[in-house]
């Protein structure tokens, strides 16, 4: 507990989740394939529209994530779901952000 206090982790997290969420948010305003972003702290997670024809996309995103050097893990079906450490900071989170979102256009490509 000293740790988290005296490190601000709470408040890292708080404030990177909500600009994790708000920079994703801003990049599927138009995307048909990404439903929705929630989630609290750090804990988030994305929302697949999955089609009839293909309903392994969530599964398949996680995938290709981890080839592109994030790893993530599907959940539900259609949602996947990021837990990155406490003590991530905002450069770290830009590079997964930019990883989530390249990945995302990837499949929007098919």
């Amino acid at each position: 507990m000293e740790i988290i206090i005296n490190e601000k982790l709470t408040e890292n997290a708080k404030k990177l989740g909500t600009f994790f969420r708000e920079k994703i948010n801003a990049y599927i305003k138009n995307s048909q394939l990404i439903k929705l972003v929630r989630g609290k702290g750090l804990l988030n997670a994305i929302v697949v529209n999955d089609s009839k024809r293909n309903t392994q996309t969530a599964w398949n995103i996680c995938l290709r994530l981890k080839e592109n050097g994030l790893l993530a893990k599907p959940t539900h079906g259609n949602i996947i779901r990021f837990a990155p450490p406490l003590v991530i900071n905002t450069n770290q989170m830009n590079e997964c952000i930019s990883i989530i979102i390249d990945t995302i256009k990837e499949f929007e490509k098919d």
